[in-house]
């Protein structure tokens, strides 16, 4: 019976139009407020991949990479020194990678990550909390100026055009990658966002990158979000600094002093 309920509900919605799917404030914004998720191989590779043997051999399949169709429109842009730097990244990604060190992952990569984050939302504020260590981001509604300074997750100013939210992202810090395959960016970043409901449980993702000092032109990624909708569904705690003491500080403690 409750198959038949599901099934007949998917028909019933099939039928509606999406404006009147998304759920919404008093105010007539879209309520984007719930647990999201990418379900995609992005955090891997931004561009199209196939399968391939992990870093870590001793992982076997565990640790093995898996393959992906890739989120990026076209190819990214590079500039020719840059795509040189971009492929000793990958050569050196078990040990150059921020993620290895658990540094916060920055915009737009904390959006993919295989880890969900939550949008709280309201007529008067908008703030995300993501799983992977604890990141935040504060969504002005008032452009407050430039960034006081660059951070891992940088400034995000937003406002909407119809029912999208569009985020305007700077003051990044350099040192975060876009993905495990060494695509990079530098402090000249800048992210453009758009949230688009595409239904009440899925979220149409564009991410516009600009950064002249790494790429040749704008350059965009695309994925659906989706809400997740189990009755339990919150963040969990990964604080991932306790995870890797012993990867940074292990020569400092007592057994690594000889």
């Amino acid at each position: 019976m409750r198959t038949l309920l599901s099934v007949l509900a998917v028909l019933c919605l099939a039928g509606t139009p999406v404006s009147a799917q998304i759920r919404r404030l008093p105010d007539g914004k879209p309520n984007l407020s719930g647990i999201w998720q990418a379900m995609n191989t992005a955090n891997w590779d931004l561009e199209e991949h196939g399968a391939r043997q992990g870093l870590v051999v001793a992982l076997g399949a565990i640790g093995a990479e898996p393959g992906g169709p890739g989120v990026v429109e076209g190819e990214i842009p590079y500039l020719p020194a840059a795509k040189e730097k971009k492929k000793a990244n990958f050569a050196n990604r078990l040990t150059a990678d921020p993620e290895v060190r658990c540094y916060l992952p920055g915009v737009p990569r904390a959006t993919y990550m295989p880890h969900p984050f939550q949008i709280l939302h309201s007529s008067k504020a908008i703030f995300f909390a993501y799983e992977y260590a604890g990141a935040t981001r504060n969504i002005f509604l008032k452009d407050p100026g430039p960034p006081p300074a660059d951070s891992w997750m940088g400034q995000s100013v937003g406002h909407w055009e119809k029912d999208t939210l569009v985020v305007d992202v700077t003051g990044l810090d350099e040192r975060t990658w876009f993905d495990r395959a060494g695509n990079y960016h530098s402090d000249a970043l800048h992210v453009i966002e758009r949230y688009t409901p595409m239904g009440p449980d899925i979220l149409s993702y564009e991410a516009t990158i600009e950064d002249p000092k790494v790429f040749a032109r704008p350059w965009k990624i695309s994925m659906p979000l989706y809400r997740h909708v189990e009755k339990n569904a919150r963040l969990m705690e990964f604080k991932c600094v306790e995870f890797v003491e012993d990867l940074l500080y292990g020569e400092f403690t007592k057994k690594g002093v000889k």
